[in-house]
């Protein structure tokens, strides 16, 4: 397969918020509010596995491993998009450098390279034939052996699944809009665990904050950080546009740095429109 140079443009993990007060939330359209993100998704065929490809339903862990006792995980999610040269990888390697460091805060060891975990996820889309566009997941957990919640004895096991997704906030959210509100649970300080690492831990907050916002009839919710400034979605980071700049929080800690987010910027600065 031939893969394209990474393109820049990413239509997933960023929510352009056109907003105007309304109760405790922010109302982006109108009729949106029955809509939630799109759940359950199709099986593929097989799941890379630590060097080998293996069926789906065999690519399984214990019950007891430490990534779930204690959420030790490490992952990324990557859009894969049909070209007419064949599929291209958005920002894979920017994905894997954020997946390796990730690991490095959680002092997880990863015994592949960015390089062999980049050919890996070639393998996956090749050999699920997800030609025409798919998301990838790859992920790095300590496995079953330790009891302790840090780890020591548990062996380190890396697998990347891909199939199919579309839109996560809905097939029609980029034309209609989403209904958001503020959420009651703020984001963490910066001292309380790594916000910039992708963390499987670390999205029980982040499921917290989307169980609530449904919970009430919105789609998502914005969450503020401890300092009581906007922070970031439940799984977005965030964009105001308005009197022709866009503003988007700083990376302070308490939120994720997103390779969409890096790419809105760039396309930005690339056409002229300020950014603050």
């Amino acid at each position: 397969t031939t893969l394209p140079a990474r393109g820049l443009r990413e239509k997933k993990g960023t929510v352009m918020l056109r907003a105007t007060r309304r109760a405790s939330g922010f109302r982006a359209a109108a009729g949106t509010s029955a809509r939630r993100c799109a759940s359950g998704f199709p099986e593929a065929s097989t799941i890379w596995k630590d060097g080998e490809l293996i069926p789906w339903k065999e690519a399984n862990v214990h019950i007891l491993s430490t990534a779930v006792q204690f959420g030790s995980s490490l992952f990324e999610g990557i859009r894969c998009y049909g070209t007419p040269s064949g599929p291209a990888i958005v920002h894979l390697d920017g994905h894997l450098r954020r997946l390796l460091d990730s690991c490095k805060m959680y002092r997880v060891d990863v015994p592949y390279s960015a390089e062999e975990l980049a050919a890996a996820c070639f393998d996956v889309v090749e050999a699920n034939g997800l030609h025409d566009g798919c998301y990838i997941r790859p992920m790095v957990l300590r496995g079953y052996g330790a009891v302790g919640m840090d780890g020591k004895g548990s062996p380190v096991e890396c697998y990347i699944p891909a199939w199919k997704w579309g839109a996560y906030l809905g097939a029609d959210a980029f034309s209609t809009g989403i209904d958001c509100c503020t959420a009651s649970w703020a984001r963490p300080a910066p001292n309380t665990f790594p916000g910039m690492a992708k963390a499987a831990g670390n999205y029980n907050n982040a499921a917290l904050i989307k169980m609530e916002a449904q919970a009430n009839g919105y789609v998502e919710a914005v969450a503020l950080g401890s300092d009581g400034m906007v922070s970031e979605g439940s799984g977005q980071n965030l964009f105001v546009v308005r009197d022709g700049e866009i503003a988007t929080p700083p990376i302070n800690g308490s939120n994720l740095q997103g390779l969409t987010r890096a790419s809105a910027l760039q396309l930005a600065a690339e056409a002229g429109v300020p950014v603050r």
